[in-house]
């Protein structure tokens, strides 16, 4: 047993056991805490008739991995994931069918629904009748209408949420920052683009009187979402934050990378809403809500282990959750046959990931050492950011061997 960070730490009591009575006013949804933990004084945000921040209930939330426009399938999983105890279920929206296969489903639900625009933001006019939350990322923004500044875009986009009783999250990921401002810092710092790009909207909607958002900056180095996370707290402890380690891939070491995160963020009193992206099949997706309210829980009760070193000098692979924007559900299976396949490398400090999609997998694969991200008959193959082609299913595993023992080999000969 190992005390959390003193940062934000009033009190410590370790008296081995849960959180037997509600309590909103410890931030914890599980019941009552035996840690006493400052909570960031963020603003209140509504979110259908959840509402975060402002001291209220870390809440939970999952997204769904179907195809959207595969509206029975989808459904189920939102019910799924609603019986799981999911605060909000997010829905990937990258088309018009897309967009609008969301009327029926909302009619099946009361769920908290929140829709990710993906590269269109245009339809948010279509999906927000239907929906709770609109998010978008600022580094999609410049997809389309170019000749559009991003500011009359996020204008649109407040104006579509305000008339359509809808909150907004600001998403920003490591591998789609906005390209403008990216240029502006060194190559090797991840970081602060990201908090650039976040406070840059948050200015903006604050100037235009839109102020129920919130925030999400990821990652999927927990140490980076530590990081990137607790700076922009200091800069707007006001805007209520969505944590989350982005591909955390597989269990249960993406189950460990997210905890190591939360412990020390929420431990801060940093972070009014979750989600634990892990790689699972579709069935299996309530995990990821047992899995988040199993680590707040564990934080309130004192129960943290994240001095734990997690394997910072060997392999790491990372895995994008399955989502509806996976063009090939063979990509889950594949994440774990590459798990089995390189355990000979464990030693390695090498970094290898697996992503399920084209909208992530092209950047979010550039800082690995290998990477692949799946397509709907081929994977992508990379080394860094350098493309090695694209192989089938089949052929993936045997090619991708050959260039991990490459690798392996050229770094030897190097510090031999």
């Amino acid at each position: 047993m190992m005390m959390l960070p003193a940062a934000g730490i009033t009190r410590f009591v370790d008296r081995g056991q849960g959180c037997p009575a509600p309590s909103a006013t410890c931030g914890n949804r599980e019941g009552n805490s035996v840690v006493d933990i400052k909570r960031n004084p963020t603003r209140a945000v509504k979110i259908g008739n959840l509402t975060i921040g402002a001291g209220n209930p870390i809440a939970v939330q999952s997204m769904t991995a179907t195809k959207t426009t595969d509206i029975v399938a989808t459904i189920a999983l939102v019910r799924l994931l609603e019986d799981a105890g999911a605060d909000v279920v997010r829905i990937a929206v990258d088309s018009r069918k897309d967009a609008e296969a969301l009327a029926p489903i909302r009619k099946a639900t009361r769920a908290n629904l929140s829709v990710d625009l993906q590269e269109n933001y245009r339809l948010a006019e279509i999906v927000a009748p239907h929906v709770d939350k609109l998010r978008y990322n600022p580094g999609h923004l410049y997809h389309h209408e170019r000749q559009k500044s991003w500011q009359d875009k996020v204008r649109w986009l407040a104006d579509i949420a305000a008339r359509h009783d809808c909150a907004v999250r600001v998403g920003v990921n490591c591998g789609s920052v906005d390209p403008a401002i990216k240029d502006k810092f060194p190559h090797e710092d991840s970081i602060s683009p990201m908090i650039a790009s976040a406070i840059e909207h948050c200015e903006f909607l604050d100037s235009i009187g839109f102020t129920r958002y919130c925030v999400s900056l990821k990652d999927s180095d927990p140490d980076k979402v530590v990081e990137v996370n607790q700076r922009f707290a200091s800069l707007r402890p006001d805007v209520p934050l969505h944590l989350g380690v982005t591909e955390a891939g597989l269990p249960p070491h993406g189950i460990i990378k997210t905890r190591i995160a939360f412990e020390q963020l929420i431990g801060r009193g940093i972070g009014d809403t979750v989600r634990v992206s892990l790689t699972v099949p579709n069935d299996r997706k309530g995990e990821e809500i047992a899995v988040g309210r199993e680590i707040i829980r564990d934080i309130y009760a004192g129960r943290v282990r994240s001095v734990v070193d997690f394997n910072r000098n060997g392999l790491n692979i990372i895995s994008c959750p399955s989502c509806s924007r996976v063009e090939n559900e063979a990509f889950v299976n594949l994440a774990e046959n590459i798990r089995e396949m390189t355990q000979y490398a464990a030693e390695h400090k090498i970094t290898i990931a697996v992503m399920g999609c084209r909208v992530n997998g092209p950047g979010e694969t550039d800082d690995a050492d290998l990477g692949l991200w799946c397509g709907p008959q081929y994977v992508n193959l990379k080394r860094g950011p350098e493309s090695l082609g694209a192989l089938t299913y089949d052929e993936i595993l045997p090619r991708l061997k050959a260039e991990l023992d490459a690798l392996i080999a050229a770094r030897s000969a190097s510090s031999a």
